[in-house]
């Protein structure tokens, strides 16, 4: 199985990183690397990887990466770079190869001071691995000054290195940094597809794969998720009961408050998850005495760490709300299917009952004006509004249509 095999509807991005891995593979081997590229390689030093949500552009670039710094036995004899199964392959793939520097946005940005360490890192030969790979995650998340950094070290990349950047779109990304890139454009999976990797890799029933692909319209990691996590159906089911609810305004703002509530108690089980191993990994780090006392002078770094989790829970509660909006979008988008007498199938046909009793209460005038009220609610958290001044004006607009 090839690091190729998981990226769900992307055949003609596959080959196009399979050329160029291939390419790359040629360079390093015959100790070409540190001369420029040759104009008919199809190997760059910089790729920027754009396509809706759920359609795998961290995981194309990783399995890019994974290819990258294949060290499997079988290229001597003309096997392709990325067999999935080496050391090289592994490692870059679970994010634990000492040259695939991953960076996430840990709050609403990438802040300077997170790229620095990662930047300088850039302009280092590789230490165990063929190639010195920097993957940005959320590079539409860059601001002013960490977007200026990055611009500088595609610019000017030491000859070993790769940039790969992913984001929702060309016009996420400063036209200075995209235009140094090369630029693969991902589609939305199709629910076959999706559901077909579900029962491959997943070993689920087809028809919890099939439902799960067809709620999610192809968004593959939230699709393993519903299929996968009882806490996550519970969590749809209720945001699909919202539309329901709101016949008066303290439903609504019941409603608001409730929605609210569930993305913040999301927020809450990742930070128990992962803030307390952080936290006691850093003062093990810092050589902590027994009982948890602190050497001196570490205290400023504890509170770097305090801060960038803080700003990650608040990350999560606007990520989960997010996911939540986008549930209620499709909701209100097979509503108005019914109202226009659509034979396009049903995301949500697990709540047809509700569909069609609002398809009959209102008209598609109404319902489209609900839809733009979701999409306002989702650029009103994009500027930092309050969460809950900002669900709760959705749900009143929700309710008069």
């Amino acid at each position: 199985m090839t690091v190729w095999d998981d990226l769900v509807g992307q055949e003609k991005v596959s080959e196009q990183l399979d050329a160029a891995a291939r390419d790359a593979d040629a360079l390093v081997t015959a100790a070409a690397a540190d001369t420029p590229l040759p104009e008919a390689s199809k190997m760059t030093h910089a790729w920027l990887f754009t396509g809706p949500p759920g359609a795998g552009r961290t995981q194309t670039a990783r399995a890019f990466a994974a290819a990258l710094q294949c060290v499997s036995p079988d290229r001597a004899l003309g096997g392709a770079p990325g067999c999935g199964f080496c050391d090289g392959c592994h490692t870059a793939l679970v994010g634990t190869h000492a040259d695939v520097t991953t960076v996430a946005a840990v709050g609403t940005q990438i802040l300077a001071d997170d790229m620095r360490d990662t930047v300088r890192k850039s302009f280092t030969s590789p230490a165990n691995g063929r190639w010195q790979v920097i993957l940005v995650e959320d590079a539409e998340r860059l601001n002013e000054k960490s977007a200026n950094a990055v611009l500088k070290a595609v610019e000017e990349p030491a000859p070993r290195t790769v940039w790969l950047l992913c984001a929702p779109s060309l016009e996420d990304v400063l036209p200075t940094i995209r235009s140094r890139c090369r630029h693969l454009n991902l589609r939305t999976p199709s629910v076959e597809a999706v559901a077909d990797m579900l029962v491959r890799r997943d070993g689920l029933e087809p028809e919890t794969a099939f439902a799960a692909a067809r709620a999610t319209q192809g968004h593959v990691d939230r699709a393993r998720r519903l299929a996968t996590d009882e806490r996550a159906r519970a969590r749809r089911a209720a945001v699909l009961k919202l539309p329901l609810r709101i016949d008066d305004i303290g439903g609504c703002l019941r409603a608001a408050q409730e929605l609210v509530d569930a993305a913040t108690e999301d927020s809450k089980q990742l930070a128990e998850e992962m803030d307390g191993k952080e936290t006691e990994e850093m003062k093990a780090a810092l050589g902590a005495a027994q009982g948890g006392r602190m050497p001196r002078g570490t205290a400023g770094v504890m509170k770097e760490l305090e801060d960038r989790q803080k700003r990650r829970r608040t990350r999560t509660q606007r990520d989960s709300l997010d996911q939540a909006l986008t549930d209620l979008t499709g909701f209100y988008r097979d509503v108005l299917a019914l109202q226009f007498g659509s034979r396009i199938a049903l995301a949500h046909a697990d709540a047809e009952d509700a569909l069609e009793r609002l398809a009959r209460g209102s008209t598609p005038e109404s319902t489209l004006r609900r839809i733009e009220a979701i999409a306002a609610c989702r650029e009103a958290l994009d500027r930092n509004v309050a969460p809950l001044l900002a669900v709760e004006a959705m749900t009143m607009a929700l309710r008069t249509g």
